[in-house]
């Protein structure tokens, strides 16, 4: 099903995630909990910053192949790919905690879950996948 080095990058990918989900829920707790910041913004805001740390993370120790030369376009590219997950988190953050008033963290837990699967695809098959054109590859 899936080849050694397919079940490596996951687990480094599920790594460099967990790192991002770190910061993430940390900065959503600060913004909300501490500054008061309506949980839906402090949640897009501590997700564009996870996502930071996401592509700096998955660019030193998950991907191998690079399509995109220039971090100054896989790195906003990257991001964007991310506005799917962050659709999906926002979404998933409204449902549990306005209509099922789950407390804004578990929430937070639920939402990461869900966009995980679709931003390591986004991103595996777009940015990060071995090109026709044979772009730079790099040796982990």
């Amino acid at each position: 099903m899936f080849t050694r080095d397919q079940l490596i990058e996951i687990f480094r990918y599920g790594m460099v995630s967990a790192c991002a989900f770190a910061v993430d829920t940390g900065l959503l707790a600060l913004l909300h909990f501490r500054f008061g910041m309506h949980y839906l913004v402090a949640a897009t805001l501590s997700f564009i910053v996870g996502g930071v740390v996401a592509y700096l993370l998955s660019i030193r120790f998950v991907f191998v192949h690079r399509r995109i030369d220039s971090q100054a376009v896989e790195g906003p590219l990257f991001v964007a790919l991310g506005l799917v997950g962050l659709g999906i988190n926002a979404l998933v953050m409204w449902l549990l905690v306005s209509k099922a008033s789950a407390p804004v963290l578990l929430a937070k837990v639920g939402a990461a879950c869900m966009t995980f699967g679709v931003n390591y695809l986004l991103r595996k098959l777009l940015l990060f996948s071995p090109a026709a054109n044979a772009s730079r590859s790099q040796t982990r």
